[in-house]
């Protein structure tokens, strides 16, 4: 990740002056996810160029994220010096575990990161390519076990659209929910399951090492670098195919109540902008609750 544009657009989009106060980061997740990933690459780059002196990144997994949701905006209410980072995984664990606290419940700062979803088998395993996953999904969905992210995340629906653009009843699909990935991944190498889907950069050094094979990317196109195929089978039916690949985005968000009128002096105006860094996506505001 691009450190020193990450600082400068969190400390635009938060208005802080070149050196703010102390901060706390709530990343809703065990650690090693990509959630965690995220606030820890926030804390490092708020640090390391002078923005914060003092970054403290606490993790509360659970319930896809809400939990931690639901404390941030609690325990943080008017603390202009609190961030809490999710994605689209929580969209669908609000409504899945009926939240009384949902994202119109905090302030939106910025989308942070978009990457393609992975699907990944140990390097042990039988599945040599997305053709043997796939003949086995046919064979006896249910016998296949998936590793991923909470239930109704975008792991979860990549898994179900997979199955139902090769033919198969999307509800037989076994997926085990985990609330961090490092858990996830513990449970992929360890084989416990058959096989991992997470995003592209929570494999990226297991695939690199060996220790994982990728088997396909949700992407229309080959994401650079990464040598994984489209995980929509040619012989697909069109009218099967979803209407654009899923992936997994990331962003940050304040407590209530810590919205600021006016920009301080010295903060650094945020706009959309592209790294160089491939891993990092365009950087936009995200719409703020009504």
């Amino acid at each position: 990740m691009n450190k020193l544009l990450l600082a400068a657009l969190v400390s635009g989009a938060m208005s802080v002056s070149a050196f703010a106060a102390d901060y706390t980061i709530l990343a809703p997740a065990g650690p090693g996810g990509g959630w965690d990933q995220t606030a820890r690459t926030m804390q490092e780059a708020l640090t390391a160029e002078g923005i914060s002196g003092n970054v403290q990144v606490t993790n509360v997994p659970g319930a896809g994220g809400t939990i931690g949701l639901a404390q941030f905006a609690t325990q943080e209410n008017g603390n202009p010096n609190a961030l809490i980072v999710g994605g689209y995984v929580m969209v669908g664990a609000i409504l899945t575990n009926m939240s009384p606290v949902t994202l119109a419940d905090v302030t939106p700062i910025a989308r942070l990161t978009g990457e393609a979803v992975a699907i990944v088998v140990p390097s042990a395993s039988d599945i040599q390519d997305l053709a043997g996953l796939i003949a086995k999904l046919k064979e006896n969905t249910g016998a296949v076990a998936w590793a991923g992210g909470s239930a109704g995340g975008v792991d979860h629906i990549t898994a179900g659209l997979i199955a139902k653009t090769i033919g198969v009843d999307p509800t037989q699909v076994n997926y085990i929910a985990y609330s961090g990935g490092g858990e996830a991944l513990a449970a992929i190498l360890g084989g416990q399951v058959t096989v991992g889907i997470s995003g592209i950069s929570e494999f990226a050094s297991q695939i690199e090492a060996g220790e994982l094979r990728l088997l396909a990317v949700s992407s229309d196109e080959r994401v650079p670098g990464i040598d994984g195929p489209t995980p929509l089978p040619p012989a697909s039916p069109p009218s099967r195919r979803p209407p654009s690949p899923p992936t997994s985005k990331r962003w940050s968000a304040r407590p209530p109540g810590s919205r600021r009128s006016k920009p301080r002096a010295g903060s650094i105006p945020i706009s959309p902008a592209t790294p160089s860094t491939p891993s990092w996506q365009p950087i936009s505001l995200l719409p703020r609750p009504s």
